[in-house]
């Protein structure tokens, strides 16, 4: 690929992400190799649907290589909207912080999706939500200045952008009916068929998921105790099993049958 990705350093609440591309779960050769993957168009990354292949190694060339470790938040609700972000690697999920403190998860980011969207408008703006990573990730990254003048000069950037945040107001509005149609059972098997598809891992038996209980609950908008004890139930179906941490989904079909007689699994 033409140019040199460069590689900066991420502080961020006293956490600093390593500015070496090199890391266990990502070598140096297999990061190189899938940047590649994606400026040759071999990855399906919506943000550069219908650009040619030159336009693609200039876009990834202006931008800037980082890697987060578990658990860092990378932007920050409120704060100005500087960077966009692409996920290469690793997950990350939306939350916004509620005023009384609770963290509430929103939308799950698999690789090829970006974050930071905002960035892209003319006018100063702060992000709306918080980004955290999930698992160990690589990004590419551009500044806000960097972006505009692409934008300027592929206005395909734009329109992608926009039909990522029109799915985002699909993805909101069918939460928002899922909240007031479907039940706790439905709506935590919908989230566990969700992440599946987005951030799951396949194996040999089923699709693991890296998710605990508490963030299913959060993110299905259910109390701690109604997701524990509806995740038994699945369980006990042999839709899943559960471990500390994850979940391998086994028959997803399962997730939607009939809650078991004598459970009340519609409350939250």
């Amino acid at each position: 690929m033409r140019g040199q990705l460069r590689v900066e350093e991420h502080k961020e609440n006293n956490q600093s992400a390593s500015p070496t591309p090199a890391t266990p779960e990502v070598g140096r050769a297999q990061l190189h190799s899938q940047i590649a993957f994606i400026a040759d168009g071999q990855s399906k990354v919506r943000l550069f649907r219908g650009l040619l292949r030159a336009e693609r190694h200039a876009i990834l060339t202006a931008g800037s290589y980082r890697y987060f470790s578990r658990e860092t938040t990378v932007t920050h609700q409120g704060d100005p909207a500087d960077r966009l972000y692409l996920l290469i690697h690793g997950s990350a999920r939306f939350f916004f912080l509620a005023p009384d403190g609770k963290k509430i998860y929103l939308h799950w980011l698999a690789p090829g999706e970006i974050f930071g969207a905002a960035s892209l408008l003319t006018e100063a703006a702060n992000f709306v939500v918080s980004t955290e990573v999930a698992a160990n990730t690589h990004a590419l990254v551009w500044h806000n200045n960097v972006i505009r003048s692409l934008v300027k000069t592929y206005p395909r950037l734009l329109e992608n952008v926009l039909s990522v945040a029109c799915d985002y107001l699909m993805w909101y509005v069918a939460t928002h009916l899922s909240l007031v149609s479907h039940s706790a059972r439905e709506r935590l098997a919908n989230v566990l068929v969700s992440l599946a598809e987005g951030i799951g891992h396949k194996t040999s038996s089923g699709v693991r998921v890296d998710v605990t209980n508490e963030q299913l609950a959060n993110t299905a908008n259910v109390t701690l105790f109604t997701a524990s004890r509806t995740m038994s139930q699945f369980q006990r179906a042999g839709a899943l099993v559960k471990s500390r941490g994850k979940i391998l989904i086994l028959h997803p079909d399962r997730l939607f049958a009939n809650a078991e007689p004598g459970s009340r699994s519609a409350g939250t």
